[in-house]
C-alpha cells in the first residue's frame, strides 16, 4: 500500500528533531548551523527570507547535498547543523529527513517561516534576480 503524506510526515517526526523559532533566532548568524529556506524562488520574493539563510530548492536538494554530484554545493560541507524551513514546516520536515538520510546533521523549524513571522522575527528582502 502507498503511503499517504500524513503518514510519511509522521515518519519523518519520528526520526528528525524539529526546533522552535526562539531556538532557530538564538542561533541564526552562528558558525555551527546553517538556515536552509527550501521554498520557491516566488515565495522568497513574494515573503522574503530569514537574514543569513541558504535558498535551496527542494527539487535540487539531493543534487545539492551529495558531494558526488555534478551539482553539488560547497554549503552543504558537513560538520554543521542544518536547520530547513518553508512556509509551515511540512516541506523542510521531509528535507531534514532526506538530508539526514544523506549524512547531514539536520533539523526542521517547527511552524515554518510562517511562525517565524508570526513571532515577529525579522524578515530580509528577497528580490527577483
Amino acid at each position: 500500500m502507498a503511503l499517504g503524506y500524513k503518514d510519511m510526515l509522521a515518519q519523518a517526526e519520528a526520526v528528525v528533531t524539529s526546533v522552535s523559532v526562539n531556538d532557530v533566532a538564538a542561533a541564526a548568524g552562528g558558525e555551527d548551523m546553517v538556515l536552509i529556506d527550501i521554498r520557491d524562488i516566488r515565495e522568497l520574493e513574494r515573503d522574503g527570507m530569514i537574514e543569513h539563510a541558504v535558498h535551496a530548492p527542494r527539487g535540487m536538494l539531493e543534487f545539492w547535498i551529495d558531494p558526488e554530484s555534478p551539482y553539488h554545493k560547497p554549503v552543504f560541507a558537513r560538520g554543521k547543523t542544518f536547520v530547513f524551513y518553508c512556509a509551515s514546516g511540512w516541506r523542510s520536515l521531509l528535507a531534514a529527513r532526506t538530508a539526514q538520510e544523506m549524512g547531514l546533521q539536520s533539523r526542521s523549524m517547527r511552524g515554518g517561516f510562517s511562525a517565524w513571522k508570526e513571532a515577529g522575527k525579522p524578515v530580509a528582502d528577497r528580490k527577483a534576480r
